[in-house]
């Protein structure tokens, strides 16, 4: 009994001496420029506010452009890890959201969609920052028009991942064929799941508290 009753003290020391897990969020928000979608951006805004209002102490979170080459970090446009302090957290978020608002003011169309190098670059950012939730947005028609000489055939690791495709706006020609806007959203679908990620559409903004 007595050797009982030591194995349980030690097992509860150990317990109690490790850390604790990980309960904090990372955010990554990809705003689709292109010239088919870019009168759609100002939607980020509203988009970036929900967030910040939502996130707390250690969360993360960063907004970023998809334009012709986005898997650069010259793409992100605001990135933020809250402070615990909530003064400070507060005064972070607000320079946050003003740093989005000059974005979207000074927006201007981008030729091309390279969806595929922004979401590598999502991914990035977001496995540094070690987050026990991770979460892609896309604010996105979803249609990716790459630049020649970009390489975008590679598999994206998605595990641990949830992805939302935002506000997923259909182009003048789903309006003729049905099927081009469908198979675009389930060739998504299957790339982000076959990468181990969760995916999600969620094309009303009325209905924001569906994430995070």
């Amino acid at each position: 009994m007595r050797r009982l009753l030591l194995l349980l003290a030690g097992t509860l020391v150990l317990a109690s001496c490790a850390p604790p897990a990980a309960r904090n969020t990372g955010v990554y928000l990809l705003v689709d420029t292109s010239g088919s979608y870019n009168r759609n951006v100002k939607k980020a805004e509203q988009i970036t506010l929900y967030a910040l209002t939502r996130l707390q102490s250690a969360d993360s979170i960063a907004v970023a452009r998809i334009d012709t080459g986005s898997f650069t970090e010259k793409d992100i446009i605001a990135k933020a890890t809250f402070d615990d302090r909530p003064s400070t957290a507060n005064a972070q978020k607000r320079a946050f959201a003003s740093r989005v608002e000059k974005f979207i003011d000074q927006s201007s169309p981008a030729p091309y969609t390279d969806i595929t190098g922004g979401l590598l670059q999502a991914i990035e950012f977001l496995n540094e920052k070690h987050p026990a939730h991770k979460e892609i947005l896309i604010l996105s028609d979803m249609k990716e028009d790459l630049a020649k000489g970009y390489v975008r055939d590679i598999p994206l690791d998605f595990k641990g991942f949830d992805v939302v495709a935002l506000n997923v706006t259909k182009l003048r020609s789903d309006n003729f064929d049905p099927r081009q806007y469908l198979g675009r959203l389930d060739e998504w679908r299957t790339r982000v799941e076959k990468g181990g990620g969760h995916w999600r559409v969620v094309n009303d903004l009325d209905h924001l508290d569906e994430l995070l």
